[in-house]
């Protein structure tokens, strides 16, 4: 009988681009994802260390496994990523129910493990200190018909003071450029349309390699793959941010005029503290000069309330820069130490009632600019990509979701002469903005124009992409050879 297996996916979307991953190596070796309503054979645990109480939220889950686990003796529990990096056999003495612990660089232990603890009928805790191979490399079981990350790097050379991702994910590492082009049209030949290029710092992608002006011609080099209708990219950091980015997103045209530019303290005292290589300044000129390029750009941002030695007068040139900056939206968080910083040895924590309210005031702030800034879009015209889970669906209006070529979310009512049978999400769709929202947008007028897709009719049909697993060390840019995509389009080889 085949064995089932869960994933339960904790923090961000590196985790989540891992999470496909080790779910294409446990159906290549033979599990199938439970289905709803039945136990899991196996349960896998895959966690944050970045977020707060990162540790009670894994125990608290363990926790509740523990009966199921006492139900059903034969169930495995494996805990992997960060956290698991980080604690490494402490999870075993604290929860000596888990079956398997393994860390950020050997994901592809997993299925080993498993088969491992189960035959000699005791716990494997298994962490490595370097990289075992990249996690692109290994199968893949995506969660989306209609979109898909692809990891460019792993790592981080950076030293951010209030950031354990270096010591945990270890240096950068980059991935040769003809990989990637393979994993993107892997992904294009199973449906998809749109590819989130992922890294810690994307950007300083090529230090490895020696080419800084690496992460602009990959871009450009996307806009020739024919099918791939958009393009993002997420992390980057404002210290090695390049002009030629700016142009590459500027004149390619399935790049997407979105940014999410990390400022993190608008205080360049703050900001040396914390050891992000700019000041507010640059932060800001980059925006001036992302704007002049691409006037609909929508920007987005993290910022970091309650460092340590955080002032008032810092809080307000926080403020400021975000007057300035104009962000469509910020992902705010109150600052919380993270055993093993420089930033939680430090003196001058910021009380918690102290950081709460400048948090409030931050949010208050940037929800009122984010409003402004959607209301401007009331009237306009948008493309959406039709999403599934990311919004309600109205029970009057019967409102679908989607999400325009700049990121932002629209609630859609699925009518009009224009639609062709059915909307699914995959599908593409023209509307109009009606309403404006700090947190989204809605569009309640008739459909302008529907095109039924092929990632459209996977979400119909049940099917979600597999790929196999990408490496072939190709150290330039450029189109790549015809041999390197299979003939049954599951995956690359070369």
């Amino acid at each position: 009988m085949t064995r089932t297996y869960a994933i339960r996916t904790f923090g961000c979307q590196m985790n989540v681009h891992d999470s496909e991953r080790l779910a294409g190596q446990l159906e290549d070796a033979g599990y199938s994802l439970v289905t709803d309503g039945e136990e899991p054979d196996v349960v896998v645990l895959n966690t944050c260390a970045v977020r707060e109480n990162a540790d009670n939220k894994l125990y608290g889950h363990l926790g509740h496994l523990r009966a199921a686990k006492t139900a059903n003796p034969g169930m495995q529990i494996a805990v992997g990523g960060c956290l698991a990096q980080k604690d490494r056999g402490e999870i075993v003495r604290r929860a000596p129910w888990v079956d398997v612990v393994f860390g950020t660089h050997n994901l592809g232990s997993l299925p080993v493990l498993l088969e491992r603890a189960r035959h000699n009928a005791e716990a494997q805790v298994e962490i490595v200190e370097a990289l075992e191979t990249f996690p692109s490399t290994l199968p893949a079981r995506r969660e989306s018909a209609y979109s898909g990350w692809v990891s460019i790097s792993v790592g981080c050379n950076n030293t951010c003071t209030f950031c354990i991702v270096p010591s945990l994910r270890g240096k950068e590492r980059d991935r040769r450029p003809g990989e990637i082009l393979a994993e993107v049209e892997a992904l294009v030949a199973e449906g998809v349309l749109e590819v989130t290029l992922l890294g810690q710092n994307v950007n300083s992608y090529g230090v490895e390699f020696g080419d800084r002006y690496a992460f602009g011609k990959l871009l450009r080099s996307c806009g020739s793959v024919d099918g791939l209708e958009r393009v993002r990219f997420t992390s980057p950091h404002p210290a090695a941010f390049t002009d030629d980015v700016i142009d590459a997103m500027a004149e390619t045209p399935n790049v997407c005029h979105q940014l999410h530019m990390p400022l993190q303290s608008g205080s360049d005292r703050v900001l040396k503290a914390m050891r992000r290589s700019y000041r507010s300044t640059r932060f800001l000129s980059i925006l001036d000069k992302v704007r002049a390029a691409m006037p609909d750009a929508a920007i987005t941002t993290d910022i970091i309330v309650g460092f340590p030695g955080e002032t008032e007068e810092d809080f307000q040139q926080t403020l400021e820069v975000v007057r300035q900056a104009r962000f469509s939206s910020a992902f705010t968080f109150q600052y919380s130490p993270r055993p093993g910083t420089p930033a939680a040895e430090m003196p001058d924590q910021v009380p918690k009632e102290v950081v709460q309210e400048r948090y409030d005031r931050l949010v208050e702030l940037q929800n009122d600019i984010s409003w402004q800034e959607n209301r401007k879009l009331v009237g306009t015209t948008v493309e959406l990509l039709v999403a599934t889970g990311e919004g309600r669906k109205d029970a009057e209006t019967h409102r679908m979701s989607g999400r325009a070529r700049d990121g932002r979310l629209v609630h859609f009512t699925p009518r009009g002469d224009a639609v062709d049978r059915e909307i699914r999400p995959g599908d593409v769709v023209e509307t109009t903005i009606t309403y404006a929202a700090p947190h989204h947008l809605v569009a309640d007028g008739d459909v302008l124009s529907h095109r039924r897709t092929r990632a459209g009719d996977n979400v119909e049909a049940g099917l979600r992409p597999r790929t196999k697993g990408v490496s072939l060390g190709l150290p330039s840019f450029g189109p790549k050879p015809a041999a390197a995509v299979s003939a049954d389009m599951e995956g690359c080889s070369l």
